[in-house]
Protein backbone atom coordinates (compact mmCIF):
# COMPACT_ATOMS: atom_id res chain seq x y z
CA UNK A 1 0.00 0.00 0.00
CA UNK A 2 1.46 3.36 -0.43
CA UNK A 3 2.16 4.88 2.56
CA UNK A 4 1.70 8.42 1.68
CA UNK A 5 -1.98 8.08 2.07
CA UNK A 6 -3.72 8.38 5.52
CA UNK A 7 -3.65 5.18 7.72
CA UNK A 8 -7.20 6.04 7.83
CA UNK A 9 -7.92 5.41 4.05
CA UNK A 10 -5.21 2.58 3.90
CA UNK A 11 -6.91 0.67 6.90
CA UNK A 12 -10.19 1.16 5.34
CA UNK A 13 -8.62 -0.29 1.98
CA UNK A 14 -7.26 -3.48 4.29
CA UNK A 15 -10.64 -3.63 5.66
CA UNK A 16 -12.40 -3.45 2.09
CA UNK A 17 -10.08 -5.99 0.63
CA UNK A 18 -11.28 -8.60 3.80
CA UNK A 19 -14.74 -8.18 3.14
CA UNK A 20 -14.69 -7.92 -0.92
CA UNK A 21 -12.52 -11.81 -0.35
CA UNK A 22 -15.91 -12.96 1.55
CA UNK A 23 -15.85 -16.42 2.55
CA UNK A 24 -12.02 -16.50 1.23
CA UNK A 25 -11.52 -13.13 4.02
CA UNK A 26 -12.98 -15.53 6.55
CA UNK A 27 -10.56 -18.23 5.81
CA UNK A 28 -7.33 -15.96 6.47
CA UNK A 29 -8.88 -13.80 8.92
CA UNK A 30 -10.61 -15.42 12.57
CA UNK A 31 -11.18 -11.99 14.10
CA UNK A 32 -11.41 -8.99 12.45
CA UNK A 33 -10.99 -5.83 14.14
CA UNK A 34 -12.80 -3.35 12.10
CA UNK A 35 -13.66 -0.43 14.97
CA UNK A 36 -10.78 -0.77 16.59
CA UNK A 37 -8.26 -0.37 13.81
CA UNK A 38 -10.20 2.46 12.73
CA UNK A 39 -10.06 4.33 15.91
CA UNK A 40 -6.15 3.07 16.10
CA UNK A 41 -5.58 4.59 12.51
CA UNK A 42 -7.21 8.26 13.01
CA UNK A 43 -5.08 8.46 16.17
CA UNK A 44 -2.17 7.84 14.32
CA UNK A 45 -3.16 10.06 11.36
CA UNK A 46 -3.43 12.61 14.24
CA UNK A 47 0.09 12.18 16.08
CA UNK A 48 1.22 12.38 11.97
CA UNK A 49 -0.82 15.94 11.99
CA UNK A 50 1.13 17.09 15.00
CA UNK A 51 4.81 15.85 13.87
CA UNK A 52 4.66 13.11 16.39
CA UNK A 53 5.85 9.29 15.62
CA UNK A 54 5.64 6.57 18.23
CA UNK A 55 8.38 4.46 16.30
CA UNK A 56 8.82 2.22 13.38
CA UNK A 57 5.66 0.91 13.17
CA UNK A 58 3.46 3.98 14.15
CA UNK A 59 0.77 3.89 11.70
CA UNK A 60 1.64 0.60 10.21
CA UNK A 61 -1.52 -2.32 9.48
CA UNK A 62 -0.68 -5.36 11.30
CA UNK A 63 -2.49 -8.81 11.56
CA UNK A 64 -1.44 -11.04 13.98
CA UNK A 65 -1.64 -14.90 14.47
CA UNK A 66 -4.40 -16.49 16.14
CA UNK A 67 -2.06 -18.23 19.12
CA UNK A 68 -1.36 -14.42 20.32
CA UNK A 69 -3.25 -13.65 23.51
CA UNK A 70 -5.55 -10.18 23.15
CA UNK A 71 -6.91 -9.10 26.49
CA UNK A 72 -10.48 -10.23 26.81
CA UNK A 73 -10.77 -12.85 24.41
CA UNK A 74 -10.14 -16.92 23.94
CA UNK A 75 -6.89 -17.58 21.84
CA UNK A 76 -8.12 -20.35 20.20
CA UNK A 77 -5.11 -20.89 17.90
CA UNK A 78 -6.53 -22.45 15.09
CA UNK A 79 -8.64 -25.01 16.84
CA UNK A 80 -12.27 -24.98 17.77
CA UNK A 81 -11.91 -27.07 20.75
CA UNK A 82 -10.45 -24.06 22.46
CA UNK A 83 -13.47 -22.08 21.67
CA UNK A 84 -14.92 -21.83 25.29
CA UNK A 85 -11.30 -21.39 26.78
CA UNK A 86 -11.54 -18.67 29.54
CA UNK A 87 -10.45 -15.60 27.64
CA UNK A 88 -6.88 -13.91 27.78
CA UNK A 89 -6.46 -11.60 30.93
CA UNK A 90 -3.58 -8.83 29.11
CA UNK A 91 -2.42 -9.19 25.78
CA UNK A 92 0.32 -10.78 24.68
CA UNK A 93 3.94 -8.88 25.26
CA UNK A 94 4.32 -8.44 21.69
CA UNK A 95 0.63 -7.11 20.99
CA UNK A 96 1.12 -4.93 23.62
CA UNK A 97 4.75 -3.84 22.17
CA UNK A 98 2.65 -3.22 18.94
CA UNK A 99 0.08 -1.47 20.73
CA UNK A 100 2.55 1.11 22.54
CA UNK A 101 4.19 1.48 18.72
CA UNK A 102 0.97 3.03 17.13
CA UNK A 103 0.66 -0.53 15.06
CA UNK A 104 -3.28 -0.75 13.46
CA UNK A 105 -4.02 -4.06 14.54
CA UNK A 106 -6.56 -5.34 11.87
CA UNK A 107 -7.18 -8.79 13.17
CA UNK A 108 -5.50 -12.63 13.68
CA UNK A 109 -5.07 -14.45 10.97
CA UNK A 110 -6.18 -18.37 10.62
CA UNK A 111 -2.99 -20.90 11.33
CA UNK A 112 -2.43 -24.83 11.43
CA UNK A 113 -4.77 -25.85 14.47
CA UNK A 114 -1.88 -25.20 17.54
CA UNK A 115 0.69 -24.45 14.76
CA UNK A 116 1.64 -28.20 14.44
CA UNK A 117 2.51 -28.03 10.43
CA UNK A 118 4.29 -26.22 8.13
CA UNK A 119 1.25 -27.23 5.34
CA UNK A 120 -1.00 -24.36 6.51
CA UNK A 121 -4.61 -26.57 6.29
CA UNK A 122 -7.04 -26.59 8.93
CA UNK A 123 -10.37 -28.19 8.76
CA UNK A 124 -11.83 -26.12 11.18
CA UNK A 125 -11.62 -22.43 10.10
CA UNK A 126 -11.20 -23.53 6.40
CA UNK A 127 -7.22 -23.32 4.39
CA UNK A 128 -6.73 -20.51 2.91
CA UNK A 129 -5.27 -20.58 -0.86
CA UNK A 130 -1.97 -19.37 -1.60
CA UNK A 131 -1.75 -15.79 -2.69
CA UNK A 132 -0.24 -16.38 -6.41
CA UNK A 133 -2.86 -19.53 -7.08
CA UNK A 134 -6.02 -20.51 -4.63
CA UNK A 135 -5.60 -24.07 -5.53
CA UNK A 136 -2.01 -24.23 -3.77
CA UNK A 137 -1.47 -24.75 -0.28
CA UNK A 138 0.04 -21.00 1.72
CA UNK A 139 2.15 -22.72 3.48
CA UNK A 140 2.02 -23.10 7.98
CA UNK A 141 1.66 -22.50 10.26
CA UNK A 142 1.30 -18.90 9.74
CA UNK A 143 -0.92 -19.75 6.73
CA UNK A 144 -3.46 -16.74 7.28
CA UNK A 145 -0.42 -14.66 8.04
CA UNK A 146 0.85 -15.07 4.59
CA UNK A 147 -1.95 -15.06 2.42
CA UNK A 148 -3.43 -11.58 4.13
CA UNK A 149 -0.20 -9.62 3.60
CA UNK A 150 0.23 -10.77 -0.02
CA UNK A 151 -3.40 -10.08 -0.93
CA UNK A 152 -3.12 -6.60 0.77
CA UNK A 153 -4.90 -7.04 4.25
CA UNK A 154 -2.68 -5.83 6.25
CA UNK A 155 1.20 -4.28 5.77
CA UNK A 156 2.72 -6.79 8.07
CA UNK A 157 2.02 -9.66 9.77
CA UNK A 158 3.21 -11.60 13.24
CA UNK A 159 3.51 -14.82 12.55
CA UNK A 160 5.44 -17.92 14.70
CA UNK A 161 8.29 -20.33 13.87
CA UNK A 162 8.72 -23.61 15.12
CA UNK A 163 10.06 -25.71 12.51
CA UNK A 164 9.57 -22.77 9.74
CA UNK A 165 6.15 -21.57 10.25
CA UNK A 166 6.86 -17.62 9.08
CA UNK A 167 9.84 -18.70 6.49
CA UNK A 168 7.37 -21.63 4.55
CA UNK A 169 4.34 -19.48 4.36
CA UNK A 170 7.01 -16.28 3.02
CA UNK A 171 8.40 -18.65 0.57
CA UNK A 172 5.40 -19.98 -0.76
CA UNK A 173 3.40 -16.36 -1.17
CA UNK A 174 6.19 -14.29 -2.57
CA UNK A 175 6.99 -12.69 1.12
CA UNK A 176 9.94 -11.71 3.06
CA UNK A 177 10.07 -13.60 6.45
CA UNK A 178 12.41 -13.56 9.53
CA UNK A 179 13.32 -15.75 12.45
CA UNK A 180 14.53 -14.33 15.09
CA UNK A 181 17.12 -16.28 17.76
CA UNK A 182 14.41 -17.94 20.44
CA UNK A 183 15.52 -15.33 22.98
CA UNK A 184 15.08 -12.16 21.58
CA UNK A 185 11.45 -11.60 21.50
CA UNK A 186 9.26 -12.21 24.71
CA UNK A 187 6.97 -15.60 23.65
CA UNK A 188 4.45 -14.65 26.86
CA UNK A 189 1.30 -14.34 25.88
CA UNK A 190 1.77 -16.73 22.74
CA UNK A 191 0.09 -20.04 22.97
CA UNK A 192 2.90 -22.62 22.60
CA UNK A 193 3.88 -25.39 20.41
CA UNK A 194 7.40 -26.11 21.65
CA UNK A 195 9.10 -24.45 24.55
CA UNK A 196 12.47 -25.20 23.03
CA UNK A 197 11.88 -23.96 19.38
CA UNK A 198 9.43 -21.82 19.08
CA UNK A 199 9.92 -17.84 17.90
CA UNK A 200 8.08 -14.77 16.76
CA UNK A 201 8.61 -12.74 14.28
CA UNK A 202 7.09 -10.54 11.07
CA UNK A 203 6.37 -11.81 7.51
CA UNK A 204 6.96 -8.53 5.59
CA UNK A 205 6.85 -7.32 1.77
CA UNK A 206 10.59 -6.19 2.08
CA UNK A 207 13.76 -6.45 4.41
CA UNK A 208 13.46 -2.83 6.28
CA UNK A 209 10.14 -3.69 7.20
CA UNK A 210 11.11 -6.74 8.74
CA UNK A 211 13.75 -4.76 10.44
CA UNK A 212 10.97 -2.34 11.72
CA UNK A 213 8.81 -4.64 13.36
CA UNK A 214 11.52 -6.83 14.90
CA UNK A 215 13.25 -3.23 17.00
CA UNK A 216 9.29 -3.38 18.00
CA UNK A 217 8.85 -6.76 19.08
CA UNK A 218 12.18 -7.16 20.56
CA UNK A 219 11.59 -3.97 22.82
CA UNK A 220 14.98 -2.62 21.15
CA UNK A 221 15.63 1.01 20.15
CA UNK A 222 14.93 1.84 16.27
CA UNK A 223 17.69 2.37 14.37
CA UNK A 224 18.18 1.92 10.32
CA UNK A 225 20.00 -0.93 9.47
CA UNK A 226 24.38 -0.88 8.34
CA UNK A 227 24.91 -0.85 5.22
CA UNK A 228 26.68 -4.27 3.44
CA UNK A 229 27.90 -4.82 0.18
CA UNK A 230 27.39 -7.67 -1.93
CA UNK A 231 30.93 -7.93 -2.91
CA UNK A 232 33.36 -9.43 -0.31
CA UNK A 233 30.60 -10.90 1.53
CA UNK A 234 31.07 -14.71 2.32
CA UNK A 235 28.21 -17.07 1.56
CA UNK A 236 28.42 -20.85 2.36
CA UNK A 237 26.06 -23.16 0.87
CA UNK A 238 25.67 -26.14 2.48
CA UNK A 239 25.51 -28.54 -0.82
CA UNK A 240 24.04 -32.02 0.10
CA UNK A 241 20.95 -33.40 2.25
CA UNK A 242 18.85 -29.78 2.18
CA UNK A 243 19.10 -29.56 -1.70
CA UNK A 244 17.31 -33.47 -2.17
CA UNK A 245 14.07 -34.09 -3.30
CA UNK A 246 14.23 -30.43 -4.57
CA UNK A 247 11.85 -29.23 -7.90
CA UNK A 248 13.91 -27.95 -10.87
CA UNK A 249 12.26 -24.32 -10.95
CA UNK A 250 13.73 -24.35 -6.66
CA UNK A 251 16.88 -25.39 -8.15
CA UNK A 252 16.77 -23.38 -10.92
CA UNK A 253 16.24 -20.12 -9.45
CA UNK A 254 18.94 -20.42 -6.38
CA UNK A 255 21.27 -21.68 -9.19
CA UNK A 256 20.71 -18.20 -10.89
CA UNK A 257 20.64 -16.10 -7.65
CA UNK A 258 24.47 -17.64 -6.50
CA UNK A 259 25.80 -16.86 -10.03
CA UNK A 260 24.69 -13.87 -9.92
CA UNK A 261 26.07 -13.33 -6.69
CA UNK A 262 30.14 -14.71 -7.60
CA UNK A 263 29.58 -12.10 -11.10
CA UNK A 264 29.16 -9.43 -8.15
CA UNK A 265 32.46 -11.07 -6.23
CA UNK A 266 30.83 -12.04 -3.03
CA UNK A 267 33.01 -15.47 -2.07
CA UNK A 268 30.68 -18.55 -2.26
CA UNK A 269 31.91 -21.83 -1.04
CA UNK A 270 30.58 -25.31 -1.20
CA UNK A 271 30.11 -26.43 2.58
CA UNK A 272 30.19 -29.96 3.46
CA UNK A 273 27.65 -29.90 6.65
CA UNK A 274 25.76 -32.80 6.53
CA UNK A 275 27.13 -34.86 9.58
CA UNK A 276 25.75 -31.45 11.70
CA UNK A 277 22.78 -30.59 9.19
CA UNK A 278 21.16 -33.92 9.56
CA UNK A 279 21.98 -34.60 12.92
CA UNK A 280 18.57 -33.25 14.07
CA UNK A 281 17.22 -36.01 11.71
CA UNK A 282 18.96 -38.75 13.23
CA UNK A 283 18.87 -37.78 16.64
CA UNK A 284 14.93 -37.65 16.53
CA UNK A 285 14.27 -40.69 14.94
CA UNK A 286 12.26 -42.01 17.40
CA UNK A 287 10.34 -38.88 18.26
CA UNK A 288 11.09 -35.14 18.21
CA UNK A 289 11.43 -31.98 20.62
CA UNK A 290 8.23 -30.45 19.30
CA UNK A 291 6.12 -33.55 19.47
CA UNK A 292 7.14 -34.38 23.36
CA UNK A 293 6.22 -30.67 24.15
CA UNK A 294 3.30 -30.37 22.03
CA UNK A 295 1.86 -33.59 24.38
CA UNK A 296 2.87 -31.84 27.26
CA UNK A 297 0.78 -28.82 26.47
CA UNK A 298 -1.94 -30.45 25.46
CA UNK A 299 -2.36 -33.71 28.07
CA UNK A 300 -5.46 -32.69 30.12
CA UNK A 301 -7.17 -31.90 25.91
CA UNK A 302 -5.94 -35.63 25.04
CA UNK A 303 -6.83 -37.30 28.10
CA UNK A 304 -10.45 -35.54 27.97
CA UNK A 305 -10.95 -37.71 24.97
CA UNK A 306 -12.18 -34.67 22.72
CA UNK A 307 -10.21 -36.81 19.52
CA UNK A 308 -12.75 -36.09 17.44
CA UNK A 309 -12.97 -32.45 17.59
CA UNK A 310 -9.38 -32.17 16.63
CA UNK A 311 -7.86 -32.71 13.04
CA UNK A 312 -6.98 -36.11 12.19
CA UNK A 313 -3.49 -34.88 10.96
CA UNK A 314 -2.59 -32.85 14.12
CA UNK A 315 -4.00 -35.63 16.64
CA UNK A 316 -1.76 -38.02 15.35
CA UNK A 317 1.00 -36.16 15.98
CA UNK A 318 0.34 -35.75 19.22
CA UNK A 319 -0.40 -39.38 20.10
CA UNK A 320 2.99 -39.72 18.64
CA UNK A 321 4.51 -37.46 21.05
CA UNK A 322 2.60 -38.89 24.38
CA UNK A 323 4.90 -42.48 23.56
CA UNK A 324 7.85 -40.66 23.56
CA UNK A 325 10.43 -41.67 26.19
CA UNK A 326 11.53 -39.31 28.77
CA UNK A 327 15.40 -40.84 28.74
CA UNK A 328 15.15 -39.94 24.77
CA UNK A 329 13.94 -36.73 25.30
CA UNK A 330 16.33 -35.48 27.65
CA UNK A 331 19.17 -37.57 24.96
CA UNK A 332 18.19 -35.08 22.18
CA UNK A 333 18.48 -32.21 24.49
CA UNK A 334 21.43 -33.05 25.55
CA UNK A 335 23.13 -33.62 22.06
CA UNK A 336 21.67 -30.88 21.00
CA UNK A 337 23.24 -28.43 23.72
CA UNK A 338 26.45 -30.06 22.34
CA UNK A 339 25.88 -29.66 18.79
CA UNK A 340 25.00 -26.02 19.01
CA UNK A 341 28.73 -24.86 19.29
CA UNK A 342 30.22 -27.23 16.71
CA UNK A 343 27.65 -25.42 14.32
CA UNK A 344 28.52 -21.94 15.74
CA UNK A 345 32.26 -23.02 15.05
CA UNK A 346 32.07 -24.43 11.69
CA UNK A 347 29.98 -21.26 10.58
CA UNK A 348 32.32 -18.80 11.71
CA UNK A 349 33.95 -17.59 8.91
CA UNK A 350 30.80 -16.92 7.38
CA UNK A 351 28.27 -13.98 7.06
CA UNK A 352 25.44 -16.11 6.35
CA UNK A 353 24.57 -19.59 5.07
CA UNK A 354 22.63 -19.55 1.61
CA UNK A 355 19.74 -22.07 0.60
CA UNK A 356 16.41 -22.83 -0.77
CA UNK A 357 14.14 -21.64 2.11
CA UNK A 358 11.96 -25.20 0.97
CA UNK A 359 13.01 -27.63 -1.53
CA UNK A 360 9.47 -27.26 -3.76
CA UNK A 361 6.63 -25.03 -4.57
CA UNK A 362 3.63 -25.35 -2.99
CA UNK A 363 1.78 -28.11 -3.91
CA UNK A 364 -1.99 -27.99 -4.61
CA UNK A 365 -4.18 -28.64 -1.50
CA UNK A 366 -5.92 -31.07 -3.15
CA UNK A 367 -3.19 -33.52 -3.63
CA UNK A 368 -2.27 -33.63 0.14
CA UNK A 369 -5.46 -35.37 0.67
CA UNK A 370 -4.17 -38.43 0.93
CA UNK A 371 -2.82 -38.89 4.69
CA UNK A 372 0.65 -40.94 3.64
CA UNK A 373 1.40 -38.05 1.12
CA UNK A 374 0.28 -35.16 3.76
CA UNK A 375 2.99 -36.45 6.03
CA UNK A 376 5.28 -36.76 3.77
CA UNK A 377 5.21 -33.54 2.14
CA UNK A 378 5.39 -32.24 5.71
CA UNK A 379 8.24 -33.40 6.16
CA UNK A 380 9.86 -32.25 3.52
CA UNK A 381 8.46 -28.29 3.32
CA UNK A 382 9.49 -28.45 7.10
CA UNK A 383 13.11 -29.78 6.71
CA UNK A 384 15.15 -27.20 5.78
CA UNK A 385 13.81 -24.21 7.87
CA UNK A 386 13.28 -26.54 10.98
CA UNK A 387 17.25 -27.51 10.85
CA UNK A 388 17.68 -23.96 12.43
CA UNK A 389 15.17 -24.02 14.39
CA UNK A 390 16.87 -26.97 15.84
CA UNK A 391 20.35 -25.25 16.05
CA UNK A 392 18.84 -21.49 16.97
CA UNK A 393 19.77 -19.68 14.18
CA UNK A 394 18.23 -16.36 12.88
CA UNK A 395 17.12 -17.05 9.51
CA UNK A 396 15.62 -14.45 6.21
CA UNK A 397 13.44 -16.22 3.66
CA UNK A 398 13.58 -13.58 0.54
CA UNK A 399 11.69 -14.29 -2.36
CA UNK A 400 13.58 -14.85 -5.40
CA UNK A 401 13.54 -13.44 -9.12
CA UNK A 402 10.41 -15.59 -10.89
CA UNK A 403 9.29 -15.56 -13.91
CA UNK A 404 5.72 -14.14 -15.24
CA UNK A 405 3.10 -17.23 -14.35
CA UNK A 406 5.51 -19.10 -11.99
CA UNK A 407 4.82 -19.58 -8.47
CA UNK A 408 7.04 -18.25 -5.67
CA UNK A 409 10.53 -19.44 -4.39
CA UNK A 410 12.23 -18.16 -1.25
CA UNK A 411 16.37 -18.37 -0.40
CA UNK A 412 16.78 -18.86 2.81
CA UNK A 413 19.78 -17.21 4.56
CA UNK A 414 21.16 -18.07 7.86
CA UNK A 415 23.03 -15.64 10.28
CA UNK A 416 24.98 -16.40 13.43
CA UNK A 417 22.93 -16.80 16.72
CA UNK A 418 22.27 -13.00 18.47
CA UNK A 419 23.71 -11.58 15.40
CA UNK A 420 20.23 -10.90 14.41
CA UNK A 421 20.61 -7.09 12.99
CA UNK A 422 23.65 -8.22 10.93
CA UNK A 423 22.05 -11.03 9.37
CA UNK A 424 19.36 -8.28 8.39
CA UNK A 425 21.56 -5.76 7.11
CA UNK A 426 22.93 -8.77 5.11
CA UNK A 427 19.26 -9.67 3.75
CA UNK A 428 18.91 -6.11 2.52
CA UNK A 429 22.02 -5.59 0.82
CA UNK A 430 20.80 -9.36 -1.06
CA UNK A 431 17.61 -8.16 -1.24
CA UNK A 432 18.75 -5.07 -3.44
CA UNK A 433 20.89 -7.05 -5.53
CA UNK A 434 18.55 -9.55 -6.44
CA UNK A 435 16.04 -7.34 -7.13
CA UNK A 436 17.58 -4.65 -9.68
Amino acid sequence: MNLHISCTDRTREALRRIADAGAEGARIFTRVYADSALTAAAAADARTAAGITLGPLDGRIVSIKDLLDVAGETTTAGSKVLRDAPPAAQDAVVVQRLRAAGAVIIGKTNMTEFAFSGIGINPHYGTPGNARDASRIPGGSSSGAGVALARGMCELAIGSDTGGSIRIPSAFNGLTGFKPTQARVSREGAFPLSFSLDTLGPLADDVADCARADAVLSGQPWQPLGQRRVAGLRVGVPRGLLFTQADAQVLAAFEAALSDLKAAQARVDDLALDELLGAPFRLQEKGTLIAAEAAHVHAALLAAGKDDELDALVLSRLRRGETIAAPHYVGVQQARAALLPRLDAALADYDILALPTVPVIAPTIASLDDEELFHRTNMLVLRNPSVFNFYDLPAVSLPLPRAPGEMPVGLMLVGQRNADRALLAVAAALEQFLQR
